[in-house]
């Protein structure tokens, strides 16, 4: 009887001792490349080189500003820009209290810069650069000098400047960067702005920079979810499966427009020694502007399976 104990305590041992020798040292280690994605969405440069950078738009076709202290003449001018490019395009601008997205202000002081009479100054001040878009958060508008045309061409220059235009060398553009009443909203800029706005105010989860490594049993992976969209992310999963089993589940929370995470995964126990494709998926349950880039597909290269053989 003591034999038999002391015979299933020496094999309890040995057990212990090859779990171990197995973790720390496994029998055989794979690196996975990535095998393709799935994503053919691709917008390209809507603005060419009219903007200061590649389709700089708000988040919305609704655009929200707020006026600070301006007279009259200047405020009406101010509310007939925004009207008019409305009326030209598929924006709408509309008023707010606070946490506006163009600030307008105003300046009565005489300001000259190299001989010439400074009108205004517009443009963004908050951008986050994507994939697909620079995006907007804010932009400041100040109008110096009152228009003295029909229509207000000043207000309407600072306004597309705020909306990541750059000057024309059109001396009939209204983006000349000298002001005439003759000048007119150029029918290219118009278009551009519909192409940009066209799109839908959705997030786009994008999974990057993937990498795993197996060894034995265990399979590391690294990863990193970027929301390159044009609105916050709601709650999504992330799954990992090895050859169509799922082995692996994680929340993912809400990220903002620009943003990311890092994700980083050691030692996932997989019941098997060889696995020959990893699918990593973002499953999310709200709108984006592409779901086929929630998915990557990971297979052992082939030139470390050889040399491991």
């Amino acid at each position: 009887m003591g034999w038999k104990i002391f015979l299933s305590f020496v094999f309890f041992l040995i057990v212990i001792f090859l779990l171990v020798f197995y973790w720390l040292f496994p029998l055989n280690s794979f690196e996975f490349g990535m095998k393709n994605r799935n994503s053919n969405f691709s917008i390209g440069a809507l603005s060419g080189d009219m903007q200061f950078y590649s389709n700089m738009r708000y988040p919305a076709q609704k655009i929200s500003y707020k006026i600070y202290g301006c007279p009259l003449q200047k405020k009406d001018d101010v509310k007939r820009a925004f009207d008019t490019l409305s009326n030209k395009t598929i924006l709408y601008f509309y008023p707010i209290y606070n946490d506006e997205e163009i600030s307008v202000r105003c300046d009565s002081k005489t300001r000259i810069e190299s001989s010439v009479f400074i009108a205004g100054e517009g443009g963004p001040t908050n951008i986050t650069k994507t994939d697909k878009f620079s995006v907007i958060h804010n932009g400041e508008i100040l109008l110096i000098k009152e228009s003295q045309c029909e229509n207000p061409n000043i207000a309407i220059h600072e306004i597309l400047h705020a909306l990541g235009f750059k000057h024309s060398n059109n001396p009939d553009n209204i983006m000349y960067n000298f002001s005439r009443c003759s000048q007119t909203i150029g029918d290219d800029m118009i278009s551009i702005i519909n192409k940009i706005y066209s799109y839908p105010s959705y997030a786009d989860i994008n999974l990057e920079d993937v990498s795993a490594v197996m060894h034995g049993l265990y399979l590391d992976i690294n990863l990193t979810a970027m929301n390159e969209g044009l609105n916050n992310s709601g709650n999504a999963k992330i799954k990992i499966y090895a050859d169509d089993k799922m082995i692996k589940e994680l929340d993912l929370t809400p990220i903002g427009i620009g943003y990311g995470r890092v994700i980083s995964l050691y030692n996932i126990f997989i019941k098997k020694l060889s696995v020959d494709e990893l699918k990593i998926v973002a499953e999310t349950d709200f709108s984006e502007l592409d779901k086929t880039n929630n998915e990557v597909l990971l297979q052992i290269q082939k030139n470390k399976k050889e040399k491991e053989a």
